[in-house]
């Protein structure tokens, strides 16, 4: 990531565009490329911040913790096997299953032999995770309008949906994870 953006003038005068990245691995970003770039990262990364120190403080769950528990409690009958959930949230199945074992001594969520497939493990949803996401998201939705949805114009809700949209349909197409299950 840090090949890709350009942080200060050219050298020995090529403009940033003409320049190759220091692994020469391809051209650095046009500067309004390079604006959204940043821009993007430093509220993804703020965002996260704010988010996970709200929950903490709230209602003792981590950001990561939450994704966990969300995309348990709107699936079907509260469970995923644990490759597709890494894939719903977005992690390696490694992280996930680490997370995993230490939601499960919280009491949070389980881990048991798949129905489906039996060489496969399904998360599953306890009735503790379930009544921990309830509490906790009164606090992260009143937070996530306060900082995301207030500061946007309604008249920019519409075209940023359609780009974040665009770039995840992409980000299915050509990521190392499979895309998300059905």
């Amino acid at each position: 990531m840090a090949n890709a953006v350009q942080v200060s003038g050219g050298k020995d005068g090529d403009t940033p565009r003409d320049r190759r990245s220091p692994a020469g691995d391809g051209v650095w970003l046009s500067p309004s490329q390079q604006r959204v770039w940043v821009a993007y990262m430093r509220v993804q990364l703020r965002m996260n911040y704010e988010i996970n120190r709200q929950l903490q403080l709230d209602s003792g769950l981590s950001l990561a913790d939450y994704h966990v528990l969300n995309a348990l409690s709107t699936a079907p009958e509260r469970k995923l096997q644990i490759t597709d959930l890494a894939t719903v949230i977005g992690w390696e199945r490694s992280r996930l299953s680490h997370h995993l074992r230490r939601m499960c001594e919280r009491g949070l969520t389980d881990r048991v032999q798949s129905e489906d497939d039996g060489r496969a493990t399904d998360a599953v949803l306890t009735e503790r995770g379930m009544a921990a996401i309830v509490e906790a998201a009164p606090g992260h939705v009143a937070l996530v309008r306060d900082l995301f949805f207030d500061p946007l114009p309604e008249e920019l809700v519409a075209p940023f949906t359609a780009a974040l949209e665009h770039i995840q349909a992409s980000l299915n197409r050509s990521s190392s994870l499979p895309p998300p299950p059905v």
